[in-house]
């Protein structure tokens, strides 16, 4: 498996170091031919190429066979004629990465004060409100006067119906309960047709049971019930919003993993910013990157009928759950130690396990 490695801003070169001593931990111990190559996007890449996309880097992951893309700084980039072009928006849209799958799962020892839960938000990833990716080009938000912004968004049935696809084939491998997430009291065309489409999916998978919430009464069900929801299916910055809620319920932003999921490629990427006000202090917590690299040995397991990726895959993700429980972590989970040191004693783990 060829994978394309970008440590990305901030705190991204830290807690990526720490993800490719694991990846390699496990590409050894599970015999999976890892192929790691290294490159680079974002801000190192703007001072050396004048872009943070440089000429090659698109095809060189379209030949790989997954992408890890490190946290960006993604607000940094304004203007994309000065060679300012947001990373993560860039690959989500290039290569089509319809699925953005966030888990959020409470880990014994973590020091969360929330009821325990286990359940996944499925985000829409390359339409709704965010206006880079509305129109062929520029964006979708206008200033009609000083005073004025109109901001569009985009909603489309073939969109909606793969997403809910996505959904309901990863509620058939966990607990079979589908939750639509939705503001069709208030958008009602453009989220009616999201419901609409998903209950047209649902048809198709009549072992799953489907309801739906309102997202303003849903962010108050996940912290007051949280054990009734499994898999969230929902639109774009709903996804966003509710996602990194359930994150910092589950534990810290540092546990928030994702893989984006397209037809054809995958881009494993932890869901929390580049946090430039922590980096070069080894604070980080690197868990969120090794579990979404471990998310990316899954659905490339998956994908190719390869059972030891899928094995590495859950090797990795017990190492950190012991991790977690032995206090072998960062602060903000209840440990103790650095992000380099939480890199060793999970590497020491997995070489023991």
């Amino acid at each position: 498996m060829k994978i394309i490695v970008i440590p990305g801003d901030g705190i991204g070169p830290e807690t990526m170091s720490v993800a490719i001593d694991a990846l390699e931990i496990v590409d050894k111990k599970f015999n999976l031919g890892l192929d790691l190559q290294h490159d680079i996007a974002g801000h190192d890449s703007l001072k050396k190429y004048g872009t943070t996309i440089h000429e090659g880097l698109l095809e060189s992951v379209k030949s790989a066979d997954g992408l890890i893309l490190g946290p960006m700084a993604t607000y940094d980039f304004k203007d994309e004629s000065k060679g300012e072009i947001n990373p993560s928006k860039f690959f989500r849209k290039s290569l089509d990465l319809f699925a953005n799958i966030r888990p959020a799962k409470t880990y014994p020892g973590s020091g969360t004060q929330y009821k325990p839960l286990d359940l996944v938000v499925v985000r829409e990833n390359t339409e709704g409100f965010y206006a880079d990716r509305n129109v062929e080009s520029g964006g979708s938000e206008m200033l009609i006067t000083p005073d004025v912004v109109v901001s569009l968004r985009r909603i489309t049935r073939p969109c909606c119906e793969r997403i809910a696809r996505a959904a309901f084939e990863l509620a058939m491998t966990r607990k079979k309960h589908v939750t639509i997430v939705h503001k069709a009291n208030v958008l009602r065309i453009g989220d009616g047709m999201f419901i609409d489409a998903c209950h047209a999916v649902a048809r198709e998978f009549p072992e799953v049971v489907v309801d739906d919430v309102i997202v303003d009464a849903m962010m108050a069900h996940v912290v007051r019930a949280p054990e009734r929801y499994d898999v969230i299916v929902t639109t774009n910055m709903f996804g966003d919003i509710l996602s990194d809620l359930t994150a910092e319920l589950a534990g810290s932003l540092g546990l928030a993993a994702s893989i984006n999921a397209g037809t054809h490629y995958g881009m494993a990427q932890a869901a929390h910013g580049s946090a430039p006000d922590i980096a070069g202090q080894n604070i980080a917590n690197p868990f969120s990157q090794v579990i979404s690299a471990s998310m990316l040995l899954a659905w490339y397991g998956q994908r190719k009928n390869k059972p030891a990726f899928i094995e590495a895959s859950k090797a990795l993700n017990e190492a950190v759950a012991q991790a977690i429980a032995a206090g072998e972590a960062t602060r903000d989970v209840g440990g103790r130690l650095g992000t380099k040191e939480t890199g060793q004693a999970l590497s020491a783990r997995l070489l023991k396990n």
